[in-house]
């Protein structure tokens, strides 16, 4: 089946958050995601509707001398009509925030308003904000087990109590497979091609480094960054050393944090804190960071790892941005070194402990009991293994499928 004909988690939320509410809908992510492909999706529920992409000429034109200009497009006399304007990576456009305040405060309850894009969404968020209360957020990740098998989100504590209760049916592990083998980017997903993956991978990460990055920072190293995308996919699932990275690019460790900054923007990697409240000799600095694209990982291990804290860091995105509360992704490890891979919080207060193993499904009592003593949450142990279900009050043995099925 299609990216087409799979509908995002997200689709729902943003009709019924934002634009039935007459706020702009500003969906970031990483390149490839599905962006644009879910914004133009929306069309079918308007009676009319424009796409505008930044890299078509005449509308670079129209927007610079004129935003304002973009309501010949709609025919504002038909009192009924809903419309839908698209806005495709205009945050390329110097001075974009304050063009699209002006057309949304002329035009805002005309029409309604849909702008995509990746890193300067994102960036732009955490300054100073002129769009301040005329927009919601909504941060797309690539597809998910639940997703691709078209489950309905369940809300936060509805999921983590579901997973305390063994399901009846045994869910299918091929789509689980195929998202290890070729990632939840849909391009190399539904192609299920070794081929089309490779090349996909290449251009991504080319175009990520060669424009994304050139665009964003006019740095002139290029060459190395990409080195450091190399090296990243070692890193994964471990403390990142600034220090290592340093040494293996023979490089200043200002100038390797700042490259980094520059990736993590472009959703090439996210990074994870160690969480150090009641946690006796906790880590507080060095962080773990995981790829969105975990195909470039080889260790088997290290690579389902990765695929668990995607699917939770999308889980904590979507619930944020939906409207639960304020969710967030952390891990727990001491100076012992011993370690649980992901705290998800609610409120900043421990609300699950979860480690990924492929097919060990023997918990470490001690190092759990240990590190959770104080935090008050259940502990998952998630396996890769079929047709695990293991509790014991507030600790559980279970297979991904199980886990996974219900998040969005």
């Amino acid at each position: 089946m299609s990216t087409l004909k799979k509908r995002r988690s997200l689709y729902d939320s943003i009709v019924s958050l934002a634009l039935d509410r007459h706020k702009m809908a500003f969906i970031s992510g990483p390149r490839q995601v599905g962006k644009t492909t879910l914004a133009k999706g929306l069309m079918a529920d308007f009676d009319k509707s424009a796409y505008k992409n930044w890299d078509e000429s005449t509308f670079r034109r129209l927007w610079t001398k004129s935003p304002n200009e973009l309501k010949n497009e709609f025919d504002l006399s038909r009192a009924n009509e809903t419309r839908l304007l698209i806005l495709d990576e205009i945050h390329k456009a110097k001075g974009w925030k304050q063009r699209l305040k002006g057309l949304y405060d002329e035009l805002g309850e005309d029409l309604n308003i849909v702008v995509t894009g990746s890193a300067r969404l994102n960036i732009f968020k955490k300054g100073g904000d002129s769009l301040m209360g005329r927009y919601l957020n909504f941060r797309l990740h690539p597809f998910s087990y639940g997703e691709l098998q078209e489950n309905p989100p369940l809300d936060p504590e509805a999921w983590r109590d579901g997973l305390f209760h063994q399901k009846k049916i045994e869910l299918p592990l091929q789509p689980l497979e195929n998202l290890l083998a070729f990632s939840g980017f849909p391009e190399p997903y539904f192609s299920a091609s070794p081929k089309i993956l490779r090349i996909w991978r290449q251009s991504r990460n080319e175009k990520i480094v060669r424009e994304d990055l050139r665009d964003l920072s006019r740095l002139p190293e290029l060459s190395q960054v990409e080195m450091l995308t190399a090296l990243l996919p070692t890193k994964v699932g471990s403390p990142l050393s600034i220090q290592s990275l340093r040494e293996d690019l023979e490089v200043a460790h200002g100038t390797v944090t700042r490259w980094l900054g520059y990736l993590n923007e472009l959703f090439y990697f996210f990074e994870i804190k160690p969480w150090s409240k009641s946690v006796p000799r906790s880590l507080k600095k060095e962080g773990k960071i995981y790829l969105y694209d975990w195909t470039e990982i080889e260790s088997p291990g290290a690579k389902f790892e990765n695929l668990i804290a995607c699917h939770l860091l999308k889980a904590c995105h979507y619930w944020t941005d939906t409207g639960h509360g304020n969710f967030d992704l952390f891990f727990l490890r001491n100076k012992e070194k011993q370690e649980i891979d992901f705290l998800i919080t609610k409120d900043r207060k421990p609300w699950l402990c979860l480690e990924a193993k492929l097919t060990d499904t023997q918990i470490d009592s001690k190092a759990v009991e240990k590190l959770t003593a104080k935090l008050n949450c259940p502990y998952v142990q998630i396996v890769f293994t079929q047709g695990i279900w293991r509790v014991q009050e507030q600790t559980l043995v279970a297979s991904a499928t199980h886990v996974l099925s219900g998040l969005p």
